[in-house]
């Protein structure tokens, strides 16, 4: 029997994030990835991916990249991207208008937790970790079984 350690994490999707992506092929690409987990789970992942993508297309030079990992031991997905701005994700304000700037608060609410990392060339990684249910009801709520 092999042990995974707790905090290993293997790689679901890593692109470059680019004008033009589109947004229902990255979506389809991802829902083929992780077609195990449940159905409300993906759902929640692919609206953080959304959401993320999206702020770096509407709030930034509008390129970057996405990586998707998947959790070893946990039913946990993390979202990261990386763009080129130093200006931080703000919590449902937008300079697009005041029908827009929910997508943080829509990836606060989905997200076990989220935030920022400075990267070392400028520019930051955002990243939201999406779990489904508890510790104890993870693996059977995501669609994995242990």
């Amino acid at each position: 029997m092999t042990t995974v350690e707790e905090d290993s994490r293997s790689m679901v999707l890593d692109l470059l994030i680019e004008p033009g992506i589109v947004m229902s092929a990255l979506r389809g690409q991802l829902t083929s990835r992780l077609r195990d987990l449940g159905e409300d789970h993906r759902y929640d992942v692919l609206l953080v991916v959304t959401e993320l993508v999206s702020n770096v297309l509407d709030h930034t030079a509008g390129t970057g990249r996405l990586r998707v990992l998947r959790a070893n031991a946990k039913c946990e997905i993390t979202v990261e991207v990386d763009d080129t701005s130093e200006s931080q994700p703000m919590y449902g304000r937008s300079r697009l208008g005041e029908t827009r700037g929910r997508g943080i608060v829509v990836v606060d609410n989905l997200s076990l937790e989220w935030g920022t990392h400075p990267l070392p060339g400028g520019g930051k990684t955002v990243f939201a970790s999406v779990r489904c249910g508890t510790d104890e009801t993870a693996a059977t709520s995501c669609g994995a079984a242990e």
